[in-house]
């Protein structure tokens, strides 16, 4: 019996924020995968080893959690004053699926980088030494990111003392500049309120505040639902109970926002929306076995990606949060004790992050004009993939 051989892909697997991907330039896939559809969706799987039945991702390029199994396309930017244009896919783990509805903000510290590395920018643009400005388009959502890619002697500066809980070793700043994050095909809290009343079965009703901002968001405060908004990954990831009660106000966050007509079309829609917790500040030890004081925060929140409590929190989760946080009134500014505020420095699992936002009212309307925080990125390995060339 004949048997079609393995296939080799460029690509580079790269860590941005507290994520990790295989990244590609659309010209090096396969001409039949540099077109959205089942072709593409099934390399990417196969890439990543999806789905995995024993939930590991052994076969793949995956780590099995929300956090490693991603995947970036970029290529050169199709969009005015734009420099690089960034799909991102997350791979589900154990379903054949590729979520395209959202961005990833913790790798989007990287494709400034790989945009710079692989001769997606105009040279002219990037300085020898300093900072290299990037201006990114973000397909899924139809955003616009600035990436600030630290350059030394005319390559992409990777090594440095900026340190990110939730990351094991130093890594050099880049900021990252998420501009007018709101979605733009609606608007920023689809009910209308800042604060809602979720019908939630089997829970009754919870305050939330809903948000399109970064990523569409469910805020629900960690009292209404059992918790104090300390805890560690263990203890959400570990009660079965608890994640179906996440999936459950998920589910029907997604409802009241639009994004879908019935509870039961979220399995089609992993990524988003996402769901968090928050509460006030609160001392704890972190993930890490590192002291993070009440005074060292300005409220706790914990959040749950593809269906986990995340070991730290993801770029664009933090970019919704830093936004709600300049609105007076959400659950997220009421946690970190109310009022006026452009930046918050907020606890999670691994430890704490800033994240700033510029927030103002216009009609009755709450327009953020942009969310900035630092993260760092770099290359862990280049060269191929490989996968069986029957796989897509």
């Amino acid at each position: 019996m004949a048997h079609v051989p393995q296939i080799r892909v460029p690509a580079t697997y790269m860590r941005g924020g507290t994520s990790k991907g295989v990244f590609f330039n659309l010209s090096d896939l396969p001409e039949v995968a540099q077109q959205a559809g089942a072709a593409r969706d099934a390399l990417l799987l196969r890439v990543i080893g999806s789905p995995d039945p024993y939930g590991k991702q052994t076969d793949g390029m995956g780590g099995a959690t929300s956090s490693t199994s991603k995947t970036v396309i970029l290529s050169a930017s199709t969009q005015p004053d734009h420099d690089v244009d960034y799909l991102f896919g997350q791979v589900s783990i154990d379903k054949p699926f590729v979520d395209w509805s959202g961005n990833c903000g913790n790798l989007t510290a990287a494709v400034g980088a790989f945009a710079i590395n692989s001769g997606l920018m105009d040279a002219s643009l990037i300085p020898r030494n300093g900072i290299a400005t990037v201006r990114i388009w973000q397909a899924n959502i139809k955003k616009t990111i600035i990436a600030r890619v630290p350059m030394t002697d005319g390559k992409v500066q990777e090594t440095g003392d900026f340190e990110l809980d939730g990351v094991t070793f130093p890594a050099a700043e880049v900021a990252v500049e998420f501009i007018d994050p709101a979605d733009g095909d609606g608007a920023m809290f689809p009910t209308g309120n800042l604060v809602d009343d979720l019908e939630v079965p089997g829970i009754g009703q919870l305050k939330a505040t809903m948000i399109n901002a970064g990523i569409p968001t469910v805020f629900v405060n960690a009292a209404d639902i059992g918790y104090t908004g300390t805890e560690l990954q263990g203890a959400i990831n570990e009660d079965p109970q608890a994640l179906a009660m996440f999936e459950r106000i998920r589910a029907h966050g997604a409802v009241r926002m639009g994004l879908i007509e019935h509870v039961d079309e979220v399995e089609g829609r992993q990524h988003t929306p996402k769901v968090a917790f928050v509460a006030p500040p609160e001392g704890y030890v972190s993930s890490s076995g590192k002291a993070i004081t009440s005074t060292d925060i300005d409220l706790l929140v914990r959040a749950l990606s593809m269906g986990k409590l995340h070991h730290a929190m993801m770029g664009t989760a933090a970019v919704a949060i830093g936004t709600a946080a300049a609105i007076p009134g959400t659950l997220v500014n009421l946690a970190a004790g109310g009022g006026d505020r452009q930046s918050v420095c907020f606890g999670h699992p691994s430890g704490s992050l800033r994240v700033g936002a510029e927030a103002t009212q216009h009609s009755n309307e709450w327009v953020v004009t942009k969310a900035i925080m630092s993260r760092s990125a770099r290359i862990l390995m280049e060269g191929w993939v490989r996968v069986p060339g029957d796989a897509f």
